[in-house]
């Protein structure tokens, strides 16, 4: 018999014509063999079945062992009864692409070699291709199964990269695999790029996967990888069905013990690891996430609880890692990165500590002119410090490093707004310019009611005093009044009263810590010109004070002057506080943190939806891991260098709680919502600024745009009928999840957007992307050029 079959190399596709005829398996070493034999000769075989094999050529080999040939033929041998195997069938050869490390230990690379020897004799990796089509004697999937096998792998372009391939003989009715399964035999993990199933009529299938393999020694569940075709469920092709299922629930988990480094299980935990009571009861630190306390849900780890503190689970400190879901963690390259950025944050922005920490001498900063000698002169550093920078290879283009025998320096990169104007931090036009285009340009927002006046306690001030600092004002209005001034729109407010002032208390009894809260009001100009004209610095009731409320404005004598400066000091200190835990950790991290939870449990890998956020999401359960490690947790980064100290999450929380709505995360909406834009239809995003020149505003509704442009798009092409958002089963858990476990504490709020249309959908997705995106860009990649001096300073 002979029959038309594409033979397809993994390098090189071809055509071409073969015989097929029925094929014949023998037992040797452990592995099935396949031999060809002529036509009408008879082959002993369990009818209705068929076995995956590593194909020989047409080699003949030695009789079967029937013995061990039943042993093992649960492993090989597949149900079909659309195929005999009398009728022989289409031979398809799959090619593994697999990465190693691109730095290996000596006993890794010995490893490797076992790893080699092991593929090539057949027993390293066995995958199992999955029909999309039922069968009917199993109910599921049609399947065949084969071990990858190669002596010595074929190398790509890549040195890194290696290929496997393994063959199969599959029946001709077998239709095209949705699904492979996955089992890695060797002792440890193996990175499993993709699989190219070639042979099929439709051409290469290809499965992308960018995944660990686990070992079946961590755990014998083979890994399933879907072939790169979107499905919502309602669609998916009934052989692969359960496998879609079965899926999401191993990514769920049970909620039980301690997660281990090889799983993938996404679930919910509170805030409860930021404290240390057993080490120190000064590190204990209040759970988040709870009625007092309410926050966004991190992904569990199941640690055991502190000894101290039930309600606090047991921290993980360095070098030790932070558990996330197997494939959240850094590939190589991103690692090298990140940890290059953080030992920069941390030489630049810690500049305070640096003294104490790093330097030889133990001598404080006495004035500006010491910080201007980092950056100039340089920065004499210790010798295990210098060997940390040394013998990272990826600092080069990040820092400047002057080494010589008598001294060792590390010189400062200059940010750039300090190499055009040195002193631009203390102007104002640049002070006013921050709230606009620097790190923190998401506060400021319209003055429609001039608190500076209307809220001052008459007690304290009286009637006289805000007349006086009425007209104070009105001489920075050049001549406007307030009232006009209001009208045209042009007075503005940077306001951290409401959110810091319940905390002042807190904050000031903390050693070395003085604080206000504050209000700026800013008057934008007839040239366009914004600058501040009024601070206003405040302290809450005590048992011995009613009270304290102070405003300052320009002067004209050396006193008041600086006291301005002093003042504008406060108020940056105030802005990069809530910066940092608010509109950076809480709104684009920690909020963020639930839709990837979310998204991993309820959606498929298949689902379209899915496949449209995962760009977004790569990465950020591990940074927040780190977070919470050495950046947010008690005595960490975030309580060290900022004003809240101890109290920092607690002010996140309290933020959560009072401001956040998911609703006006969408860039329109939140700045409809602080009057920075008028909602108007003729404008390409249905609002008009009204402070043009506002680059964060300006360019920031330019990607917005082209997000939702390119949402509404991919919305349209998946969901083509009304009620497919309503019924996809997959989508409304997903959603469903977010609101009610993700932010629990959160879940009655009236203001949650409905899921019911494709208008809906396109809403939330964009809002969704804008967060992960330009939203984080906006304020995460401008800390440096303004955090590490200007803040500093």
């Amino acid at each position: 018999m002979y029959a038309v079959k594409q033979v397809y190399s993994p390098f090189k596709p071809e055509l071409t014509f073969r015989r097929s005829t029925p094929a014949s398996r023998t037992w040797k070493h452990g592995i099935f063999w396949q031999t060809r034999v002529p036509s009408g000769s008879k082959v002993i075989c369990t009818p209705g079945s068929i076995r995956a094999v590593i194909s020989n050529g047409d080699k003949a080999l030695e009789q079967p062992n029937k013995e061990a040939d039943n042993k093992e033929v649960n492993r090989t041998v597949v149900s079909s009864t659309s195929d005999k195997l009398g009728r022989g069938g289409i031979d398809v050869k799959a090619v593994i692409t697999i990465r190693k490390k691109m730095k290996e230990k000596i006993n890794e690379k010995i490893e490797d070699q076992w790893e080699y020897f092991i593929n090539g004799i057949g027993r390293g990796i066995s995958i199992q291709l999955i029909s999309e089509e039922i069968d009917p004697e199993t109910n599921s999937g049609k399947s065949v199964r084969a071990f990858v096998r190669g002596w010595l792998p074929k190398p790509s372009n890549n040195e890194h990269i290696f290929e496997y391939a393994a063959d199969f003989t599959v029946p001709f009715d077998f239709g095209n695999p949705g699904a492979i399964l996955v089992s890695n035999l060797h002792g440890k993990e193996v990175y499993l790029m993709e699989i190219v199933v070639h042979g099929f009529d439709e051409g290469p299938i290809y499965f992308p996967a960018n995944t660990w393999i686990h070992s079946c020694k961590d755990n014998p569940d083979d890994r399933i990888i879907f072939k790169n075709q979107a499905y919502l469920p309602s669609q998916t092709p009934p052989g692969i069905k359960d496998l879609r299922r079965e899926d999401l629930l191993s990514l769920r988990g049970n909620g039980k013990g301690k997660r281990k480094p090889h799983d993938r299980i996404y679930d919910y935990a509170l805030y409860n690891d930021l404290g240390n009571p057993d080490k120190d009861e000064e590190l204990a630190r209040p759970a988040l996430g709870c009625e007092k306390w309410p926050y966004p849900r991190r992904c569990r780890t199941g640690r055991s609880p502190t000894k101290k503190d039930p309600n606090c689970e047991t921290r993980v400190e360095k070098p030790h890692p932070v558990y996330v879901p197997r494939d959240e963690t850094f590939e190589e390259i991103k690692q090298n990165t990140f940890s290059t950025g953080r030992l920069k944050a941390l030489l630049h922005n810690l500049i305070p500590a640096i003294s104490a920490t790093l330097s030889s001498s133990d001598i404080p900063f006495t004035c500006f002119s010491d910080i201007d000698k980092l950056y100039n002169d340089g920065f004499v550093l210790k010798s295990d410090e210098l060997n940390e920078i040394a013998q990272n290879p990826f600092l080069g283009n990040l820092m400047k490093q002057v080494l010589s025998v008598g001294e060792r320096l590390l010189k400062y990169e200059t940010p750039i707004v300090i190499k055009r104007d040195r002193f631009a931090w203390l102007r104002d036009s640049e002070f006013a310019r921050q709230t606009l285009a620097g790190v923190n340009p998401v506060n400021i927002e319209i003055l429609k009611e001039f608190p500076i006046l209307s809220k001052l306690d008459p007690a304290v001030y009286g009637p006289p005093e805000s007349a006086l600092t009425k007209r104070l004002i009105e001489q920075e209005l050049n001549g406007m009044s307030v009232e006009k001034a209001t009208e045209e729109n042009r007075l503005f407010i940077l306001d951290h009263h409401d959110m810091l002032l319940p905390f002042m208390e807190k904050m000031n009894s903390l050693p070395g810590r003085k604080a206000y809260a504050s209000r700026t009001v800013f008057f934008h100009d007839r040239a366009n010109m914004l600058r501040p004209i009024a601070i206003e610095l405040s302290l809450p009731p005590s048992p011995s004070s009613p009270g304290e409320k102070r405003v300052y404005t320009h002067g004209h004598d050396a006193t008041t002057h600086w006291i301005w400066k002093l003042a504008k000091a406060h108020v940056c200190s105030n802005d990069a506080g809530v910066h940092q835990l608010v509109n950076h950790w809480l709104r684009t991290h920690a909020c963020m943190e639930t839709y990837i939870i979310a998204t991993h449990r309820q959606l498929s890998a298949m689902h379209p939806i899915y496949k449209l956020l995962h760009p977004h999401m790569r990465y950020t359960l591990e940074i927040n891991a780190i977070a919470r490690q050495s950046l947010i947790n008690g005595g960490g980064i975030i309580e060290t260098c900022f004003s809240p100290g101890k109290y920092s999450m607690e002010i996140s929380s309290a933020a959560y709680q009072n401001m956040w709505r998911f609703d006006m995360e969408a860039l329109p909406a939140d700045l409809v919502r602080r009057g920075m834009a008028v909602e108007d239809p003729s404008m390409p995003c249905g609002v008009r600024l009204v402070i043009e020149d506002y680059p964060y505003a300006s360019d920031g509704l330019l990607i917005w745009s082209a997000i939702k442009e390119h949402v509404e798009s991919y919305v349209d092409h998946f969901y083509s009928e009304p009620n497919f958002v309503k019924s996809d089963i997959e989508l409304q858990a997903w959603w469903d999840e977010i609101k009610n476990k993700g932010h629990f504490d959160k879940r009655s709020e009236p203001w949650w957007p409905k899921l019911n249309t494709k208008e809906d959908l396109s809403g939330i997705l964009a809002t969704i992307i804008w967060i992960a995106s330009g939203q984080h860009a906006a304020i995460n990649f401008g800390q440096y050029p303004f955090g590490g001096r200007l803040r500093a300073e």
